[in-house]
């Protein structure tokens, strides 16, 4: 057998290997990840579900979903273990303080003024002559028309 007939099949053995490799990479970080975990840990499920650790079996978690409302789950139902601000910021609205000079108006006086630049921009147009683009009411002001070139609508040259 020469080489070219081997060549596709060392590629295809070749991209298996490496879809595997990372395929196991991340399976290996996750497991790392839910090892990591501790009671008192904000998490979320697979589902999208937001919780604290309470207790971790061998192959079981004990989440807490609200104050007094515990739930099982399996380990490999965590999504993501959550840092303490991170897990805060979603589930309790905290905001956290930010560097930026970002400021927000104790009043509405803002959003009125852009409102009211708005209206006289509006005003200052609608003062401008506006186009007439209706049709002629008048048949006599079509027929005069008509007349300048000697046809009406719908003639034409050919006899």
């Amino acid at each position: 057998m020469s080489i070219v007939t081997l060549l596709p099949f060392i590629v295809l053995i070749g991209a298996m290997f490496l879809m595997t490799r990372s395929a196991k990479k991340k399976q290996q970080a996750a497991a790392q990840m839910r090892n990591e975990m501790q009671p008192g840990t904000g998490v979320r499920t697979i589902g999208g579900m937001y919780a604290t650790v309470k207790e971790i079996g061998d192959e079981t978690v004990l989440l807490e979903v609200a104050p007094g409302v515990h739930a099982v789950y399996a380990k490999n139902a965590i999504g993501a273990v959550l840092e303490d601000s991170e897990y805060n910021r979603i589930v309790h609205g905290d905001v956290e303080e930010s560097d930026s000079d970002t400021v927000v108006p104790d009043d509405a006086s803002s959003l009125t003024e852009a409102a009211e630049a708005k209206d006289a921009e509006t005003a200052e147009v609608e003062d401008a002559p506006k186009a007439d683009l209706t049709k002629k009411a008048d048949a006599a002001e079509a027929a005069a028309e008509g007349q300048k070139d000697g046809k009406t609508d719908g003639e034409t040259d050919a006899k």
